[in-house]
């Protein structure tokens, strides 16, 4: 397809502002100019507010949408969509453009004396690009339908390149971007996969490079490790995993990722679906091309539903001692044909490392999503949260307290759904009901993971990106902090030192357990408080503990004072950090530091239940229950 040179005004990615906005007429407030903008979403008919676009007040000739550019412009393409509506069919299928400085006199775009008419869009589903045939420079422009389907109704982006303003004659606008020196473009596959060999081979002490899989058509799947031992886990270091581009055209999360990353990097989990949206360019992919799988695939509703195996046996009454509240298996009954290779690829590559905490990366949206994703009733939304909720509304309200574009309380809607007025989280089910990918981490290993909606715009363009990385940036490296919030610790066998894997750690009052990676280690995320911690393991008698997370008040990481955003607030807990700085995870060191005991000498004694007596064991801070049976050692890192 052809290229344009120019990028994208903003209507978008919200850019351009709704005061930039104007129309002839409206057929209500819901179809107003401001709902004018590429690609965005109806709330649907009961929603009056939020329509899928503009619509005139009147079928006529007359009318017009007006988009100011708030400087002059060179002025190169238009692009148009049709009214996003699931009962009303209406677009533009004709118009014409003006151009003004001043919105007093307005020049038609003509080819010699004719005014050029543009085709516009012939079906509801597609989304058009006229390219002028010579740039116009103007301030303003105007799109004046001149032929329609249904009614008078368009979404639309205009395509420009901002002309120098050595005078400063027109008010100046905030300088988007970054300072950082780095590669701001969209990445094919054979461009990703240079761009990671090129930093591992930088970088070859602390990088390797893996493939998970393959996608439908033979694409690898490749991920980025960064650790100072690559390729081996090492007791004590919980592995972190960031997840972009489930849907192969929300590309925000693919570009971001590449350039932040701790432990485990999957830039692409789609990447048959990526070719597809990237063929067609940032503006002309719209809602829908490459989101799924060459073959069709949802992959976020690709994976086991889990939630549907624990609430049965929970309805059944069955306790964790006959059906467990983690680790659940997978269904013998998941085998059929439509499980993407891609899906599988990934849940295989969960089960092979123990991950501790991970983000899915996707676009269309400003929120931070937890789960439980799936409601347990048949309503479409409801607020259905897991045993640790407190800990994932932590986890939540840390990456949206830090990104930029949340906290600014200025900004719009990015299509329908005011998510600030919840803080820019929200409970997955309470948003609408899929058991994804996070559902499914959290029922099946240990790992704790969020969706997080990068941008309103699914496919930005790139001009947008280096501003798209500022948001960002500081709430990608604080979320990967939040890995260290919370207890760990090596489980082992007091005869022979060794590590017991799978091991079940059990906090009391928290109905969800994990388990004690192959080496003994485990990581278990909580918020501050006291807790009563056990250990089991079969042959071995269970061993207790008092446990006390600490909160640490001064952040390592800090924004400018400019930009650092307020200060990030447990909405379980309601602990903070010290006045004018971050709440942030105290690292969970080895006992005692972080597993602060409630009594005794300081490295804390170890309740015996059942009346067993409980005796130190050597120099580690660590204890043993004491015969009979096979004795267990909890110890801390």
């Amino acid at each position: 397809m052809k290229r344009h040179k120019c990028p994208t005004l903003g209507l978008e990615s919200l850019r351009v502002r709704d005061s930039q906005l104007r129309a002839s007429s409206s057929k209500q407030d819901g179809y107003g100019p401001h709902r004018a903008r590429l690609n965005i979403m109806s709330a649907g008919p009961n929603k009056y507010l939020y329509r899928g676009g503009w619509c005139a007040g009147f079928n006529d000739k007359d009318q017009w949408l007006e988009i100011d550019a708030r400087r002059l412009m060179r002025f190169t393409g238009v692009i148009t969509q049709p009214l996003d509506s699931g009962w009303i069919q209406s677009w533009v299928t004709s118009y014409k453009i003006q151009f003004s400085n001043d919105t007093h006199r307005w020049k038609p775009y003509k080819n010699g004396s004719q005014e050029v008419i543009f085709p516009a869009n012939k079906k509801w589903e597609r989304t058009v690009l006229n390219l002028l045939p010579e740039p116009a420079v103007a301030r303003y422009i105007r799109i004046n339908p001149q032929t329609w389907h249904g009614a008078i109704c368009l979404r639309a982006e205009i395509v420009g390149c901002a002309l120098p303003d050595p005078n400063h004659i027109y008010p100046s606008e905030h300088t988007s971007g970054t300072n950082d020196k780095l590669d701001f473009r969209h990445h094919n596959y054979k461009e990703l996969r240079k761009l990671m060999k090129n930093v591992s081979e930088a970088c070859p002490d602390i990088t390797r490079i893996y493939s998970i899989g393959k996608s439908y058509r033979g694409l690898n799947m490749y991920v980025m490790e960064i650790s100072d031992n690559p390729g081996q886990h090492e007791v004590g270091e919980p592995e972190f995993r960031y997840v972009a581009n489930m849907h192969g055209n929300e590309v925000l999360g693919r570009e971001l990722a590449g350039h932040e990353t701790r432990i485990h990097l999957l830039p692409s989990m789609n990447p048959d679906g990526y070719e597809m949206a990237y063929k067609q360019g940032s503006e002309m992919a719209g809602w829908d091309t490459g989101r799924d799988t060459y073959k069709g695939i949802e992959l976020n509703d690709n994976f086991p539903d889990l939630n549907k195996e624990l609430w049965d046996a929970e309805d059944s009454r069955l306790g964790p001692h006959k059906f467990p509240n983690h680790y659940i298996p997978i269904p013998e009954s998941y085998t059929s044909p439509n499980i993407a290779p891609e899906t599988w690829a990934v849940i295989s590559w969960m089960q092979r490392y123990p991950f501790v905490l991970s983000a899915n990366l996707h676009g269309g949206e400003l929120v931070v999503v937890y789960p439980f994703c799936k409601t347990r009733t048949r309503k479409y939304k409801e607020l259905t949260p897991t045993p640790d909720d407190a800990v994932f509304r932590w986890l939540a309200t840390v990456y949206a307290t830090s990104n930029l574009a949340m906290v600014d309380n200025e900004r719009r809607v990015c299509h329908y759904d005011d998510l600030m007025k919840e803080g820019n989280i929200i409970n997955g089910a309470n948003w609408y009901s899929v058991p994804g990918s996070s559902d499914f981490s959290y029922l099946h290993t240990n790992c704790f993971e969020v969706t997080i909606e990068l941008s309103c715009d699914k496919f930005p363009h790139a001009v947008e990106l280096p501003q798209e990385w500022e948001n960002n940036k500081e709430a990608l490296l604080l979320y990967m902090e939040q890995i260290h919030r919370g207890i760990k610790g090596i489980v082992r066998d007091t005869d022979t030192e060794q590590g017991i894997a799978d091991a079940i750690i059990s906090v009391d009052s928290i109905n969800h357990d994990i388990r004690t990676a192959s080496d003994g280690d485990y990581w278990r995320l909580l918020n501050p408080g006291e807790y009563e911690v056990t250990a089991t393991a079969e042959g071995y008698h269970p061993v207790t503990q008092t446990c006390t997370p600490l909160m640490r008040t001064t952040p390592p990481l800090r924004l400018p004072p400019d930009q650092d955003p307020q200060a990030a607030r447990d909405p379980g807990q309601g602990w903070e950090g010290a006045q004018g700085s971050r709440a942030a995870p105290a690292p969970a060191e080895p006992a005692p530091t972080a597993l602060k005991h409630s009594a005794g000498p300081a490295t804390g004694p170890l309740r015996a239940r059942e009346g067993h007596q409980a005796a130190p064991q050597g120099g580690r801070g660590s204890w043993a229950l004491l015969p009979p049976g096979v004795p267990l050692v909890w110890g801390g890192l």
